[in-house]
């Protein structure tokens, strides 16, 4: 059992993700996991979230990279609102993100992202123009806003 709340549980694996460290983000996450990303299939076990994280580590052109604009918890359920940035070299696409996560026995359980389409097809638009044009390019919000 841990002492962090489900929040701090959240933004610890959401952080360490960000810095790149696979091995940290995984400490928070269950053997069980169920990962979703909305309308793409759910990834089960820790194994497999782990395989997908260590390819995306491996690429060192591939970053992560989020801001927390909302958080809030409901016992064991943990509700983010964010804005993720995915880099791709120097494409960097930012859109807007709502993120459910179960936490259980101090662990992730259960991973769901939901994102608008239309907003991560202009996040791509705005990034490849971004690449060459830096001044198209949506800035990511300037602080991190927690509990």
């Amino acid at each position: 059992m841990t002492s962090q709340t489900p929040i701090d549980i959240v933004t610890s694996f959401l952080d360490a993700l960000a810095r790149d460290d696979v091995a940290a983000a995984l400490e928070n996450v269950d053997d069980d996991i169920a990962y979703t990303n909305v309308s793409t299939p759910t990834v089960h076990g820790k194994k497999r979230v782990a395989g997908i994280f260590r390819q995306v580590e491996k690429a060192s052109w591939i970053g992560f990279d989020y801001r927390m604009i909302n958080v809030s918890a409901d016992g064991s359920v943990v509700l983010t609102e964010r804005v993720d940035e995915l880099r791709f070299g120097r494409v960097a696409i930012r859109f807007w993100v709502c993120g459910r996560f179960e936490i259980g026995d101090g662990r992730i359980t259960v991973w769901r992202d939901y994102f608008d389409y239309l907003d991560m097809t202009k996040g791509l638009l705005r990034g490849v123009v971004g690449a060459v044009i830096p001044a198209v390019q949506r800035r990511m919000p300037t602080e991190r806003v927690t509990a």
